[in-house]
């Protein structure tokens, strides 16, 4: 790690109880993984598990290292590159350890898009508050949670290999002047695929 990071981990962790390993090590082993130019091939390691850590990903996409956030971006950065879900949960995974993180909601927050044509013919490119870019079709699709109770919708959209993004407010205003009806749907096009949103039937006339 540089001297930096070093710093803006001691202030971290200073006068605090680390569990083995620590995020530090943790890091120091993501910088010597991803040499090279792409995202580390996590999906291809399968280090032994060494237990959870005490960091978290809050819904606002914030980062906490026990229980303080973690301001450098570029060690944000670093250890997003390195991040596993399997199944419902989620890891940081470097060829040497696996160790379990808490993730709120989704681990990234699409904080922008760009559109591309119109109609059936429209490319949505998001990108995440990390740096990360998607272009939403089959293999990146967009979808639509309601609360049950108040109806808000939190949309997403998938990033890479299960790891979704959610939409931030101002995006999806913006999609939703984007959107359409199909099939008694309003949604969104995007890489030659219709993503529902809302039943047509739910909007004002």
């Amino acid at each position: 790690m540089s001297v930096s990071l070093d710093t803006e981990m001691a202030k971290v962790m200073s006068g605090q109880n680390v569990v083995t390993p620590n995020a530090e090590g943790l890091a120091a082993s993501a910088r010597a993984a991803a040499k090279g130019k792409g995202l580390p091939p996590v999906h291809k390691w399968n280090p032994p598990f060494c237990g959870d850590l005490d960091m978290r990903i809050a819904r606002d996409g914030t980062w906490f290292y026990l229980g303080t956030p973690i301001g450098r971006f570029e060690l944000v950065k670093l250890f997003s590159s390195i991040l596993r879900k399997d199944g419902d949960a989620y890891f940081l995974v470097t060829p040497v350890e696996k160790v379990g993180i808490t993730v709120d909601d989704a681990p990234f927050v699409a904080v922008d898009f760009t559109p591309e044509g119109t109609g059936e013919q429209q490319v949505l490119t998001f990108e995440t508050h990390v740096g990360d870019f998607a272009v939403a079709g089959p293999d990146n699709p967009i979808r639509v949670e309601r609360d049950p109770q108040t109806g808000e919708p939190s949309p997403y959209v998938l990033i890479r290999a299960n790891l979704e993004a959610l939409i931030d407010r101002k995006s999806f205003y913006r999609l939703v002047d984007l959107g359409c009806h199909v099939d008694g749907w309003f949604g969104l096009w995007s890489g030659g695929q219709f993503f529902p949103v809302i039943p047509s039937s739910e909007l004002p006339d």
